[in-house]
């Protein structure tokens, strides 16, 4: 192999490595894009909720005063079409009070956080 063969050698490499990187780089910001949108139709719903009926709407609480975790998520599920993959986002909503817009976090589930 002389010089020449060595140098396309490197080039070729550089270019595949450089088009791995890329092709990562556009499937995390396509994923980023992802979790947003089902941020948006969360905090969406909560507010025609809150349009319509006045309040946002919160967890239930059980017999010993602990919130039912996902039940307000639940009542947006069956009463405002909030339509999102279960099994691939894990979401957090946090209502504070029901006339205070809650708090609303999605990760994808298995996703590394930065």
């Amino acid at each position: 192999m002389n010089k020449w063969d060595i140098l396309k050698l490197a080039s070729i490499i550089a270019v595949l490595v450089l088009a791995v990187a890329l092709f990562s780089r556009i499937d995390t910001a396509q994923d980023s894009a992802e979790t947003e949108i089902v941020r948006n139709a969360i905090k969406n719903a909560a507010l025609t909720c809150y349009a319509v009926e006045g309040a946002f709407p919160v967890d239930d609480l059980n017999e010993d005063g602990y919130p039912v975790e996902g039940s307000a998520l639940k009542y947006l599920r069956e009463n405002y079409q909030l339509a999102y993959d279960e099994d691939r986002y894990f979401v957090t909503y946090e209502a504070f009070a029901p006339n205070v817009i809650p708090s609303i976090y999605v990760t994808e589930r298995g996703a590394t956080l930065p």
